[in-house]
C-alpha cells in the first residue's frame, strides 16, 4: 500500500425546517427527543451544506475546515459521529489505483474533512443539521458503509438532532423512540419532494447574526423550568403529529398551515415560559406574524403558514406559486431594501417568483402598493437582511464532479 494516495467523496446535503419542533431533550448524550417532529427538507439548490472527506495514511490526525477556517473535532459530538461510523466501515478498494483499504485498518487511518455553508452558520437556519447529516453522509460513501440512510440518520443525530431530518428530502418525521440506547430514535421519509410540489417557501433572513442562546442551553433550560414544555410533549405533540401527517398526504394546506403556525407558537411560548425566559424572535418577526395572520383571515382560508425556529428568521410556507407572489409583493411592501441595495442581492435563491409578482426593479417594489387588509402601510427598510426563495428539495446526493471537491486531491488540503 503506497503512503501517498488520497482518497476522497464529496456530498451535498440539504437543510430542514420543522414543521412540527423538536426541542428537549430525554438524554443530553445519545441527543433524544421528548417529541417527535416533523420537517420539510429545503431545495439544497439555494440552502445546503458541501462537504469532502478525505483519508490517506500520510494524514497525522484527523482535522476539519468550515467554510475555510480550521475547527477543532474534540467536541463530543464530532467525536461520537466518528466513532460511529468508524465501527460501521467495510473494506474499500480502488483497482484502478492499486488502493486497498481492509476493515482493521480504519481505526488507524486519520481523516480530513472540509464543509462549506452556502448560508450563515448558527443564524437559525439549521445549518448544524445540514452539516452533521453531510459529514455521516459523506463518510459512509468514503467507508463503504451498508446502513441505509434511516440507520444513518440515528448516527447524524449524535451530532445534531435536527440532522437525522436531512438525510432525507420531501417531509420527514423523526420518530422519537422508547429504547435507552436510542436505537429506534431515527428519521423517516413522509413523502417525497414531489409529493406536494405546489408550495413555495420565503424565508426571511431578519438576522443573521449568532444567536444570544443556543438551541442546545435554551433546550436544557426549557425541560428544567417550563411545565408548558412537559404537557407540549405529553398531551399536545402526539395529536399533532398524526394531524400534521394526514394534512401532508392529503396535501390539505388549510389544515396543515393552522397546524405549523400554531406549533411555532407553542414552541416560542415554551421559550418564554422557560427562566429565565428566552426570546429568539425580534419585533420583525412579530410584525411578519401580524402581516400573515391579517392576510390569511381576509383571504378566508390561509395562503401561508409560518414557522419560526430558535431566531427571529421567519419561514414562510405559500399554498402555491400564486400566493407565494401575492405573499413577495406585500413582504417588499413593508420591508423593502435599503437605497444602497439592489434588488438582485436583497432577494436570492429562486428569482422567478419576482416575475409572477410584476416586480423587475426597485422603481417596482417603490410602485407596491398598501396590503388593503391591514391599516398600517408603515414601511421598515433595512429590517429584513435579505430574502431567500426556495420550494421542498431533494435528500443528500454525492457529487462526482471532482471540480466540486473542497480539498485537494493531490494533499488533502484545503484548496
Amino acid at each position: 500500500m503506497g503512503e501517498k494516495w488520497v482518497l476522497m467523496k464529496t456530498a451535498q446535503t440539504p437543510t430542514n425546517i420543522a414543521v412540527i419542533k423538536y426541542w428537549g431533550k430525554r438524554d443530553e448524550t445519545l441527543i433524544l427527543p421528548v417529541n417527535d417532529s416533523i420537517s420539510v427538507t429545503l431545495d439544497p439548490a439555494h440552502l445546503c451544506t458541501t462537504t469532502t472527506v478525505a483519508v490517506s495514511p500520510a494524514f497525522q490526525q484527523d482535522r476539519m475546515w468550515l467554510n475555510g477556517k480550521e475547527i477543532s473535532l474534540s467536541g463530543g459530538r464530532y467525536q461520537n459521529c466518528l466513532r460511529e461510523i468508524r465501527t460501521r466501515a467495510r473494506e474499500v478498494e480502488d483497482k484502478e489505483r492499486g488502493i486497498k483499504i481492509e476493515k482493521k485498518d480504519w481505526e488507524k487511518l486519520h481523516l480530513h474533512i472540509a464543509s462549506y455553508n452556502n448560508f450563515p452558520t448558527a443564524a437559525g437556519l439549521a445549518s448544524s443539521a445540514a452539516g452533521f447529516a453531510c459529514l455521516v453522509f459523506a463518510l459512509a460513501k468514503l467507508m463503504n458503509v451498508s446502513e441505509d440512510e434511516s440507520q444513518l440518520s440515528a448516527i447524524a443525530r449524535q451530532g445534531s438532532g435536527s440532522a437525522c431530518r436531512s438525510l432525507f428530502g420531501g417531509f420527514v418525521k423523526w420518530i422519537m423512540g422508547k429504547e435507552d440506547d436510542g436505537s429506534d430514535s431515527l428519521a423517516v421519509q413522509l413523502v417525497d419532494e414531489k409529493h406536494w410540489e405546489d408550495l413555495f417557501i420565503i424565508i426571511a433572513v431578519v438576522s443573521s447574526r449568532q444567536k444570544e442562546t443556543s438551541s442546545t442551553s435554551g433546550m436544557r433550560e426549557s425541560v428544567e423550568t417550563s411545565s408548558l414544555l412537559q404537557h407540549r410533549a405529553k398531551e399536545v405533540v402526539p395529536k399533532r403529529t398524526i394531524k400534521m401527517e394526514e394534512a401532508i398526504q392529503n396535501r390539505d394546506f388549510a389544515s396543515f398551515a393552522k397546524l405549523a403556525c400554531a406549533d411555532s407558537n407553542q414552541f416560542h411560548a415554551v421559550c418564554l415560559d422557560t427562566l429565565p425566559p428566552i426570546f429568539y424572535m425580534n419585533d420583525t418577526s412579530h410584525r411578519i406574524i401580524s402581516y400573515v395572520e391579517k392576510w390569511n383571515r381576509s383571504e378566508g382560508t390561509p395562503q401561508v403558514a409560518y414557522t419560526f425556529d430558535a431566531g427571529p428568521n421567519a419561514v414562510l410556507i405559500a399554498r402555491d406559486r400564486k400566493a407565494a407572489a401575492q405573499l413577495i409583493q406585500r413582504l417588499l411592501f413593508y420591508f423593502p431594501p435599503k437605497s444602497d441595495t439592489d434588488l438582485d442581492s436583497y432577494l436570492l435563491g429562486d428569482k422567478t417568483i419576482l416575475k409572477d409578482a410584476g416586480l423587475e426593479g426597485l422603481k417596482d417594489v417603490e410602485a407596491l402598493s398598501s396590503p388593503p387588509e391591514n391599516g398600517s402601510a408603515q414601511k421598515y427598510p433595512g429590517d429584513v437582511s435579505y430574502f431567500i426563495c426556495t420550494r421542498p428539495g431533494k435528500g443528500p446526493i454525492l457529487l462526482s464532479n471532482d471540480k466540486l471537491a473542497l480539498l485537494d486531491p493531490e494533499t488533502g488540503l484545503p484548496k
